[in-house]
């Protein structure tokens, strides 16, 4: 029985009680249960952008999140550097720039 199917009694899988299958009134009716998350969603949304202001760009904030990155990265010790290029190889960081971390 899935997950997303109602619940008939009788099925191979239904859950068992201390005598077998769980016991059903047989006049019970099945109800799909469903809850559409789209309206809430769309309100988010709208919220967060209401929050952020007409002034927020994100190009300018992305461009202010790689700088940071790029700062983060730079200067390294010849240690830092080579953990720092162990993680790129393994995948872990993505690679920065064209080259070494070090600007």
């Amino acid at each position: 029985m899935s997950t997303h199917e109602p619940f008939r009694p009788g099925e191979p899988d239904e859950p068992a009680g201390p005598s077998g299958p769980a016991a059903t009134p047989s006049d019970a009716a099945l109800v799909d249960f469903a809850f559409d998350l789209d309206a809430h969603e769309m309100l988010r949304r709208t919220h967060v952008l209401a929050a952020l202001g007409p002034d927020w760009d994100p190009v300018a904030a992305l461009r202010g999140e790689e700088e940071a990155y790029d700062l983060l990265y730079s200067g390294l010790s010849a240690e830092q550097q080579r953990i720092y290029d162990e993680l790129v190889a393994a995948g872990v960081l993505p690679m920065r720039g064209g080259g070494p971390a070090a600007a």
